[in-house]
C-alpha cells in the first residue's frame, strides 16, 4: 500500500473493507490466517492512522504557512480545527523536524492573538530532534518585538525546556550577542540567564559582558540568576570576575519545564515502541525529558589543592594548545577519536547524555574542567530535588526516577568518586525516605558518600538509617550492611596513602581517614549488635556482618590504614555459637586475617620502620589475645568455660555447670561436637565406621582427630583450617614440618 503524501489524496475506505474480506473469507474457508500476513495487516491500519494524522498536519501546517492576515479564533473556525489538529498530533506522536519553524514563525509574528500563539507554543513537541535553523529565525522574530511579552517569556521557556533537542548549536551560539541584549528586560532576565547559561563557553566570556552582569546586579540587587551566570563567568575566568559570590543557594533558576515535560515523556515512550531511529536520537541518554540546567553553589566536588592545580595547569595547556574548530561530540565514536581530538572536543550541553557516556566520562576524568563538573552538579542536584519519588506528591515515574538513580551510581562507579550533588540529597532526603521506594539505588548511592567528619554527617545520614535499621525488616538490615561495607571500602580505596609517603600535609589527611574510618566501623558494630538481639541471631544477618569485619580485619596490610578494629563481643560469641558452619568457617578466617595484619604491624614497630607515627593501641592486642583465648578453648581444647577471660565471654563456674544435666558440656563447641560442625561429624563417622549406627563422637580422637581435620579441610572449610594452623601450636608445626617435606 502506498503512503499518501499530500492531505488532497482521497481516502479509500473500500481498499481496507476489501482486505478485512479477504482475510474473512479464509477463515471461513478453515484456513488459518499466517502470522505474519496478521501483523502486516495490524501494521497496515497503523500506517493508515498515522497517514492520516500526518495529512491533516499536513494540511494545518500549510495553513499557518499562508495564512497572514489576523484571524479570530471562534469555537468552529478554520483557525481552530487546524489548532486542534497540531495539539492533538503533538501530544500523541510529537511533530516533525519541518514543523517548527512554521509554527514559530506564527507564534512570533503576532499574527494571531496570543490565545493562539500560546496553544502554539505549548505544543511544539518534538518526534526526534527540532532543526537549529527553525530556531534561529525564531530568534530574529524575537527581536523583531511583534509578539507580546508573555509570548516572548514562553518561547525562552520552551528553548531552556528544548535546548538538548536542537541538533547543533553553533549558529545559536553566534547569536549569544542578541540574548545577552535581552538582559535589560527585567520580565526576560531570569530566562534569558538560564539560555546563556546553557549557550556560554569560554570566548564568550568578555570583559564588558562581566560589567554588564555587575552593574544589573548593583541595579537588581543579588539576583540569584545574575549570581549563576556570574558564577559561569567566574570559572572560565576567574581573574576578571573578582567579586566575592554566595557560598549557599538552593536553586538559580526556576523551573522552566511546565507544560512540556509530561507530554515529551509521553511522546518519547510511544516513540521508543515505533521506531529505533526515534529512540536513538535522544540525544545518547534514556531519559532526555528532563532538561533542567540550575545551579546549587554547594554542588562543586571538593578536591585537595594539588589535584587543583594540576587541574588548572591541564585546563591551561589543553586550552592553550586548542583550535577554533571543535570536535562534535556526536561524532565522538571511540577512544582513539577521543584521544586524537580530546584538545578540541566540545562538551556536550546536555549533560543528562554523560552518565550514559563512557567516553565523556573519560573526557570527565582527564581534563578535570571545573565548568563541566559545574554545569553536571547543577543540573544533577536539580533533577534529584525535584524528582525524588518520596519528596513530590503524587509523583507517578517512580521507575523513571529508579533508572535515572541507577545511571547516576554507573557513573560514579566507572569515575570513581562520588557526586556532591548526590551527597547533598543524600542529606537532605534521607530524613524523609521511608526505606522503600527506590531503595536498592539510594543505598548504592550512600555507599559513594566522600570522605568526611563522622560528625557532621551523621546526624544526616547515620542517624536516619539507623532509625530506619532498627524498624525495618531482616533484609533491609542486610541491605543497609552491604551498603556499609561498600561505602568503607570505597574510602578505603579513594584515600588510602602508601605507608612511606612522606608529605607534610600526609599525616594530617591520614589523621581524617582514620577518625572516619573507625566511626564508622564502631557504628556498624552498636547497629550490629542491637540487630543480632532483635532478630535472634539470624544467621543471614551475621553473615553480612561478617562480610563487613572481613574487610576491617585487612585495613592494615591490605589498605595500608594504621587501623584496625575487633568486632564487638555482641557480634563475635553470636558468630563463635553459631548454628551455621558458613558462619564459623567465616570467623576463623577473619580471626586469621587479625593475626596476620597485627603480627605485621608488631614486627613494624619493633623494626622501628615508619607508618606515619601511627601506633596500635595496647587494648586491640589485648581484646584480639581474649577472643583467642575463648575460640581456641571452644574449638580445640574444650575448655572455654573456664579460660575465657572476656567480661562478656562464656567463663561460668563448675557449681552453674552442673546445674545444667548437659553430658559432655565441657566438649559441647569443640569442632566436634559444636551445632555447626555436627553434621561434619556425623557424615565422617559414617565413612570410617559405615555399620556403626550408634554415632558415638568419642572415637574421633587421637589419629582420627587428625583425619577428622583433613576430612573438614576438604569440605571447604579453609577459614577454619588457616586458623587452625596458626593458632594452633601442634598442628602448625605439624603443617611447617609437611610443607618443608613437600618443598624438599
Amino acid at each position: 500500500m502506498q503512503r499518501r503524501r499530500s492531505s488532497k489524496t482521497p481516502k479509500q475506505p473500500l481498499h481496507v473493507h476489501h482486505k478485512s474480506q479477504t482475510d474473512l473469507s479464509a477463515w471461513r474457508k478453515g484456513g488459518k490466517i499466517d502470522s505474519e500476513k496478521s501483523l502486516q495487516n495490524n501494521q497496515s491500519a497503523n500506517d493508515q492512522k498515522y497517514e492520516s494524522q500526518e495529512g491533516s498536519l499536513e494540511l494545518a501546517l500549510s495553513y499557518f504557512e499562508k495564512v497572514q492576515d489576523s484571524v479570530a479564533l471562534k469555537k468552529k473556525s478554520v483557525v481552530q480545527r487546524h489548532l486542534d489538529v497540531v495539539e492533538s498530533t503533538a501530544l500523541k506522536q510529537g511533530l516533525p523536524p519541518e514543523g517548527f519553524e512554521i509554527l514559530l514563525k506564527v507564534a512570533l509574528s503576532g499574527r494571531f492573538a496570543d490565545t493562539v500563539n500560546t496553544r502554539l507554543l505549548k505544543s511544539l513537541i518534538p518526534t526526534s530532534v527540532i532543526p537549529e535553523n527553525s530556531v534561529v529565525t525564531a530568534v530574529s522574530w524575537l527581536c523583531v518585538g511583534k509578539c507580546s511579552g508573555n509570548i516572548q517569556v514562553l518561547f525562552l521557556k520552551w528553548l531552556i525546556t528544548m535546548f538538548d533537542f536542537i541538533d547543533h548549536k553553533e549558529q545559536l551560539n553566534a547569536l549569544y550577542g542578541f540574548f545577552f541584549f535581552f538582559l535589560q528586560d527585567e520580565k526576560m532576565c531570569p530566562y534569558v540567564c538560564h539560555v546563556l547559561y546553557l549557550l556560554t563557553r569560554r570566548e564568550n566570556v568578555k570583559p564588558f559582558r562581566i560589567r554588564i552582569l555587575l552593574d544589573l546586579q548593583a541595579k537588581m540587587g543579588m539576583q540569584s540568576h545574575l549570581q549563576a551566570l556570574l558564577s559561569l563567568y567566574k570559572v572560565f575566568c576567574p581573574d576578571q570576575v573578582t567579586i566575592t559570590l554566595p557560598g549557599k543557594m538552593k536553586t538559580y533558576f526556576k523551573n522552566s519545564e511546565g507544560p512540556w515535560k509530561a507530554a515529551i515523556t509521553a511522546v518519547r515512550q510511544r516513540n521508543q515502541g515505533i521506531s529505533p531511529l526515534a529512540q536513538a536520537v535522544f540525544l545518547g541518554t534514556s531519559r532526555p525529558q528532563s532538561r533542567k540546567r540550575k545551579w546549587n553553589a554547594q554542588l562543586v566536588i571538593p578536591a585537595s589543592s594539588a589535584n587543583r592545580l594540576e587541574a588548572g595547569r591541564e585546563k591551561n595547556r589543553l586550552y592553550l594548545c586548542g583550535t577554533n574548530e571543535s570536535f562534535p561530540v556526536e561524532q565522538l565514536q571511540t577512544f582513539p577519536q577521543l584521544l586524537q581530538n580530546i584538545h578540541r572536543l566540545e562538551f556536550p550541553a546536555q549533560m543528562g547524555s554523560v552518565l550514559t557516556n563512557p567516553l565523556l566520562l573519560h573526557y570527565m576524568n582527564f581534563v578535570k574542567d571545573e565548568s563541566i563538573y559545574l554545569r553536571l552538579h547543577y543540573w544533577m542536584g536539580q533533577r534529584l530535588q525535584e524528582e525524588c519519588t518520596w519528596c513530590v506528591v503524587d509523583n507517578p515515574c517512580e521507575e523513571e526516577f529508579k533508572s535515572f538513580l541507577e545511571n547516576v551510581y554507573k557513573a560514579e562507579c566507572f569515575l570513581q568518586e562520588g557526586f556532591s550533588a548526590c551527597e547533598e540529597f543524600l542529606y537532605k532526603t534521607l530524613p524523609l525516605w521511608d526505606g522503600v521506594s527506590c531503595r536498592s539505588e539510594v543505598l548504592k548511592l550512600v555507599s559513594w558518600i566522600p570522605l568526611s567528619s563522622f560528625s557532621d554527617i551523621k546526624p544526616y545520614l547515620f542517624d536516619p538509617l539507623a532509625q530506619l535499621f532498627f524498624t525495618s525488616s531482616i533484609y533491609f538490615k542486610c541491605s543497609v550492611l552491604e551498603c556499609l561495607k561498600e561505602l568503607l571500602q570505597n574510602w578505603l580505596n579513594c584515600n588510602a596513602i602508601q605507608m612511606d609517603l612522606e608529605i607534610s600535609s600526609a599525616n594530617t589527611t591520614l589523621c581524617g581517614l582514620v577518625d572516619a574510618v573507625a566511626e564508622l566501623v564502631h557504628f556498624v558494630g552498636r547497629i550490629s549488635t542491637v540487630a543480632l538481639r532483635l532478630e535472634n541471631n539470624s544467621t543471614l544477618l551475621l553473615y553480612f556482618i561478617l562480610d563487613f569485619y572481613d574487610t576491617v580485619c585487612d585495613m592494615y596490610l591490605k589498605y595500608n590504614l594504621p587501623l584496625l578494629i575487633m568486632p564487638p563481643a555482641g557480634v563475635f560469641y553470636p558468630a563463635l555459637l553459631s548454628m551455621d558452619s558458613v558462619n564459623l568457617n567465616q570467623l576463623c578466617y577473619i580471626m586469621y586475617r587479625y593475626r596476620t595484619n597485627l603480627v605485621a604491624a608488631k614486627e613494624n614497630e619493633q623494626s622501628k620502620k615508619k607508618i606515619l607515627q601511627f601506633k596500635f593501641s595496647n587494648q586491640t592486642y589485648q581484646e584480639y589475645n581474649q577472643y583467642l583465648t575463648a575460640m581456641v578453648g571452644c574449638l580445640w581444647t574444650s575448655t572455654a568455660f573456664q579460660k575465657d577471660i572476656h567480661p562478656q565471654g562464656l567463663r561460668m563456674d563448675d557449681e552453674l555447670l552442673s546445674k545444667t544435666a548437659v553430658k559432655e558440656i565441657k566438649n559441647s563447641f569443640n569442632i566436634v561436637y559444636h551445632p555447626a560442625m555436627m553434621g561434619y561429624s556425623v557424615q565422617f563417622l559414617q565413612e570410617i565406621c559405615p555399620d556403626d549406627t550408634t554415632f558415638n563422637f568419642k572415637l574421633i580422637k587421637g589419629k582420627k582427630w587428625d583425619w577428622y581435620l583433613e576430612y573438614l579441610y576438604n569440605q571447604g572449610l579453609k577459614g577454619l583450617k588457616v586458623f587452625i594452623e596458626s593458632s594452633i601450636s601442634r598442628v602448625s608445626q605439624a603443617a611447617r614440618s609437611k610443607s618443608g617435606n613437600v618443598e624438599a
